[in-house]
């Protein structure tokens, strides 16, 4: 299995750049027999790399572990789920999860051969739709080659390499030491089963803009073409990006056991990086084709996104920050990665720059913002922001990477230095977006925007009355709880800010949400209203008001946090324990376990089930536990949430101390179900306006004229 793997490998390299070669050629030569045959290179390569997951695939589902890969990265499970877990070892590990990405972006290329292909069967597709598509092909080569150099010639990153033969005993059976080779346990959940291909399917459908608009800048292409032929892929993109950290913000939840969701852990940041150059470029992308304008910051936004995927590869798999996520340094990567991204960022501003007249706007001025009461001014700032924190948070990433004489140079800063950042640029990024739907281009008229404004304010004034009550009587005293504990909670709340400027941020957060949420819903229920409104609009604004409920959750289960560690009194031979309280719960001992699966998946299962109330009243039961690898002695949390609409509470289970007390750690997260709810909204509204684009006309070039 090995060597067919390896063989479609280099079938799959040796296709890509043959692609690259005929596909340009045939561009830049005007003879189409040339770019036939790139194309189906392009498909080859497609193949190729599907038959090399493929053969992973089988292996890891038929336990055949005769490529160490494998053995490294296969599911011990027994559960359910245990399928799933195997079937996940594909992307699990450092060369399955590269082999999978490359495949993914070879994929995307195949579909926009299809889409091409489909609509010149049909006498859709223009000439210089085709030959975009040829370059953007051409381009999207030119990143499989390069991935699968990586594979090839990185002895690390080689997904193919054969099991030695001392892993195995005389009679063909691993030996102990190899037996001990399997999945790390705290992947085994269904989240971070789904979590890891969501974001690769993002990463990789960013790709397919930043062909666009590098192909765009060879044919000298200024019109609207590229914009609406890459939209489905950015929003596409964008959804998988949101869906795989929303994932992978519910496995930390539950399986990590510290009460949270984001820890701006270097991994999560690198997620984080192109999601938000995403939501810059979807922007972007409207008012290319609403005003003309915008136009060589929408090329060079969309090859920001991109250089931001490689940037997130480059951080994880190049060694230079340490994460419990981040995979061990590799000096291959390191350099093609790294040359990636700087000929990703080089080349597209030197193109800009050759064609800076001909990606002028079309209206004169249409690029300057002559009111900052406008809709110009909105996405300009928006624009700004993203990029800014975008960039801001790469450097605070990598600043243990960097040497000393620059601004924390060699520190590995907390996460208190991402919030102090984060908490009031996302606020005034979500005013901002309350704010923009009412104004105008140009120059917005002060009473048509009040007149607007007037019924959603008054909504927004009365939800907000109802938040403050909530923040002064719930919020407000957790926050002094914690802080009189005067413990290591405590003093990061401190480094948090003064008590005043970190509940008023708070307020004001409760304040924007509130506006937010109202005039995204009065304009939803206007688009919606309006015959033949844009798809686009409709999901954009539904997506709007999921951020107002998201900022909600986040100021509540963010910033405040109720948390209480220490023992619950057990006496084993009576087997009774004391209450333990936290605010109005009461956790009672029922009874506790413990369960050998060392024969099936060398675990052991330690549990204990509490009976919890609030305020005398009863809840139900919760069993947190913790279950231990034997061979290798890791530990997996698996915590306890009882939920309600208003707040979760979070149970983790540590062990126990010398006495046999039980080691607890239980917090009280506000309003966290919104973040959920929240996040799932986002994504049916990026849903909707990506499946209800219309495409009702073509234009004579072959453009998509969306409806």
């Amino acid at each position: 299995m090995a060597a067919t793997g390896f063989a479609f490998l280099v079938v799959g390299f040796v296709a890509a750049v043959a692609a690259v070669v005929l596909l340009f050629a045939g561009h830049f030569t005007k003879k189409d027999a040339l770019s036939r045959i790139g194309r189906a290179a392009v498909l080859t390569s497609a193949v190729a790399l599907f038959v090399c997951c493929l053969v992973l695939v089988i292996c890891f589902l038929t336990e055949d572990v005769s490529i160490l890969y494998v053995l490294e990265e296969r599911s011990l499970s027994t559960d359910g789920f245990a399928w799933l877990y195997k079937l996940s070892g594909l992307w699990a590990g450092r060369s399955g999860s590269l082999l999978f990405w490359t495949f993914l972006i070879a994929l995307f290329a195949a579909i926009v051969l299809g889409r091409s292909f489909a609509e010149g069967r049909g006498g859709g597709s223009a000439p210089r739709a085709s030959q975009l598509d040829n370059l953007v092909m051409a381009v999207i080569s030119v990143v499989v080659a390069v991935f699968c150099g990586v594979l090839l010639f990185s002895e690390g990153s080689m997904p193919f390499t054969p099991t030695p033969e001392n892993y195995f005993n005389a009679d063909g059976t691993l030996t102990a030491a190899a037996s001990a080779y399997s999945m790390n346990q705290l992947l085994e959940h269904w989240a971070m089963a789904i979590h890891p291909p969501m974001l690769f399917v993002g990463y990789a459908g960013l790709t397919v803009p930043f062909a666009y608009a590098m192909a765009t800048l060879v044919m000298n292409d200024a019109s609207k073409l590229w914009v609406e032929r890459a939209t489905r892929f950015v929003l596409a993109s964008w959804l998988f990006l949101g869906a795989g950290i929303g994932l992978g913000a519910v496995w930390a939840y539950v399986v990590l056991g510290w009460g949270g969701y984001w820890g701006w852990d270097p991994v999560e940041n690198a997620s984080l990086l192109s999601w938000l150059v995403c939501v810059a470029l979807v922007h972007t992308f409207t008012v290319y084709c609403q005003r003309g304008a915008f136009k060589r910051w929408a090329v060079m936004c969309a090859c920001l996104a991109f250089t931001f995927v490689i940037v997130a590869t480059f951080i994880t798999r190049s060694g230079i920050v340490q994460s419990v996520h981040a995979f061990s340094g590799d000096p291959v990567s390191l350099v093609l990665f790294g040359g990636l991204i700087a000929v990703s960022i080089i080349v597209p501003l030197v193109a800009i720059v050759v064609r800076w007249k001909s990606f002028g706007s079309d209206t004169e001025g249409a690029d300057d913002v002559e009111n900052m009461i406008s809709k110009d001014a909105a996405y300009y700032f928006n624009n700004v922001i993203m990029i800014v924190f975008a960039l801001l948070l790469t450097y605070m990433t990598v600043t243990s990477a960097l040497p000393k004489w620059l601004p924390f140079g060699g520190d590995s800063l907390g996460t208190t230095s991402y919030e102090a950042i984060a908490r009031p640029l996302g606020i005034v990024y979500l005013l901002i977006l309350a704010v923009c739907p009412l104004l105008a281009w140009g120059k917005t008229d002060r009473v048509k925007f009040f007149r607007q404004a007037r019924i959603p304010g008054i909504c927004a004034v009365v939800l907000f009355a109802f938040l403050a009550f909530w923040w002064a009587t719930q919020l407000v005293p957790a926050y002094d709880a914690m802080m009189a504990k005067g413990n290591a909670a405590s003093q990061t709340l401190l480094e948090a800010g003064p008590r005043w400027y970190y509940n008023g941020l708070a307020l004001v957060g409760l304040l924007v949400a509130s506006l937010l949420f109202f005039n995204a819903l009065f304009m939803f229920v206007r688009n919606v209203k309006v015959p033949g409104k844009r798809a686009a609009a409709i999901g954009g604004s539904f997506a709007h008001i999921a951020m107002g409920v998201i900022l909600v959750g986040l100021i509540g289960s963010n910033m405040y946090v109720y948390e209480h560690t220490g023992y619950m009194d057990f006496d084993a031979e009576a087997k009774t324990a004391k209450p333990f309280e936290v605010q109005e719960y009461r956790l009672e001992y029922a009874s506790d376990s413990i369960t050998d699966n060392t024969e099936a998946n060398n675990t052991v299962l330690y549990e204990v089930v509490f009976d919890v109330y609030k305020n005398d009243r009863y809840l139900g039961q919760a069993a947190p536990s913790i279950q231990l690898d034997v061979m290798t002695q890791q530990q997996k949390i698996n915590a306890a949430v009882i939920g309600s609409p208003e707040e979760d509470l979070f149970i983790v289970y540590r062990g126990v101390n010398q006495n046999s007390d039980f080691s607890l750690d239980v917090r009280v997260n506000q309003f966290i179900l919104f973040v959920w709810i929240g996040f799932g909204m986002l994504m049916l509204g990026t849903l909707f306006a990506l499946v209800g684009r219309r495409a009702n006309k073509r234009s004579d070039d072959g453009s998509t004229v969306i409806g």
